[in-house]
């Protein structure tokens, strides 16, 4: 047989195990990997797996030489706030001098800054500035994201952002998936009037609809944000309409919202730091991925990181995500967040492997296009300039990449210690 392209010389092939539902508890622990490996493209598809030994007999129009590299399916962030404006690093030096959060609130800053500077910006703009931190993820290795508005928390700078991402997802070559995060803080104009917002976000649910600008959406669910009574309203009129479901739960405080998550059958529960036990026990009874995000409590300099292990251990679906964004995480790193789900979350790597690839490819409906490398899938896959896969978690603040491929097609390619972005 005859391909386009034909990967040789493989020394480690990262195989996640397809699966209709997510890895959960045991199954995350197995990770396939299959040593000195080739692998051939056809069509953009993976056409054929086999061993080094017989890439004599495989012809290709183009070989790529991994020279003993790890081979991985391309990576998979399902949180991001990829779309904003302006950025806050004038903060960190407050935060450093212990200004609460809240006095930098009332002096302009934090959220409302970036809501100011999204609401100022024109779409141009801001798909100028998205381009520029979607690209730094796929030379990361991320090939399919989540990206979610809420820095607009008005109906015409949600609509906005939300185009910027519809642009995106047509304009790169990549898997872009888009989240309404309309009910991501409460405006100054509608404190102790939450019900008046949450009310004006939900009439926007229908014109998202019908011009076809999210696939998902999200609300804050936190102690002076949204109550469970509201998020649980805003979850159903979402459904009702065909959107699936997620949302930002037991951040701070263990409000209820991993709960909710599963009741509302969710496809994802997010950040769940402060998610109780009863909550993880539901979560582990249920398909709804908990997506974990280690960066963001790094940042943000807390102590108490999400209980991963107990969810694994009993039996909940993990993924991991960078939550990039201006004000509590500004990493666009996946693989820095593998090693701090290494160092601080008590991951093995075979479970952090599985949380970017397969599992996060779960946690925004993409686990049909992304996460695996079987054959007939999407040839989306990054070679690495490491030897095995413990290496990357554990050599950790730098870019691992080698080549980083959508479809069968080169996106991002490091050549004599040089990156080039192709777009």
């Amino acid at each position: 047989m005859h391909y386009d392209k034909l990967i040789i010389n493989i020394g480690q092939l990262i195989l996640p195990q397809a699966a209709s539902t997510p890895l959960k508890g045991e199954a995350m622990k197995q990770l396939n990997v299959k040593e000195d490996a080739a692998i051939a493209i056809q069509d953009g598809k993976v056409a054929w797996i086999g061993s080094n030994t017989e890439k004599d007999s495989v012809k290709a129009d183009e070989v790529i030489d991994a020279r003993g590299r790890l081979v991985s399916p391309g990576l998979v962030d399902p949180h991001t706030h990829l779309v904003h404006g302006g950025s806050r690093e004038k903060e960190m030096s407050l935060k450093q001098q212990g200004v609460p959060y809240l006095d930098i609130l009332k002096n302009g800053g934090g959220i409302l800054a970036t809501v100011e500077a999204t609401r100022s910006a024109s779409e141009d703009e801001l798909y100028q500035k998205a381009s520029s931190h979607l690209e730094r993820m796929v030379s990361h290795g991320v090939t399919t994201l989540e990206g979610k508005s809420g820095y607009g928390l008005d109906t015409e700078t949600e609509l906005k952002q939300l185009r910027v991402m519809k642009l995106l997802k047509e304009t790169y070559p990549i898997n872009l998936v888009s989240t309404f995060l309309g009910p991501h803080a409460v405006p100054p104009f509608f404190k102790g009037n939450e019900t008046a917002f949450l009310d004006s976000m939900i009439l926007l649910l229908d014109t998202i609809k019908e011009q076809q600008l999210a696939d998902y959406t999200d609300i804050f669910c936190e102690e002076g944000v949204f109550t469970i009574e509201q998020a649980r309203r805003f979850m159903k009129e979402s459904r009702d309409r065909g959107f699936g479901v997620k949302i930002h739960a037991d951040e701070i405080v263990p409000l209820g919202g991993t709960e909710l998550a599963v009741e509302m059958e969710a496809i994802s529960a997010d950040h769940l730091v402060a998610a109780s036990n009863e909550g993880i026990q539901q979560l582990s009874e249920s398909d709804t991925v908990a997506v974990l995000l280690p960066g963001t409590t790094f940042y943000l300099g807390k102590d108490e990181y999400a209980r991963a292990r107990e969810m694994i251990e009993q039996g909940a679906a993990v993924a991991l995500a960078t939550d990039f964004n201006p004000g509590s995480n500004v990493t666009e790193n996946l693989q820095l967040i593998m090693s701090f789900a290494a160092l601080k979350l008590k991951m093995s790597p075979e479970e952090i492997w599985n949380a970017v690839t397969i599992n996060a490819a779960h946690a925004i409906g993409k686990a049909q296009e992304a996460g695996t490398l079987q054959e007939g899938d999407e040839a989306d896959l990054v070679i690495w300039e490491a030897p095995n896969y413990h290496y990357i978690p554990y050599h950790y603040g730098v870019n691992h990449t080698h080549i980083v491929m959508k479809s069968g097609q080169i996106l991002w390619e490091r050549k004599e210690g040089n990156a080039f972005y192709l777009s």
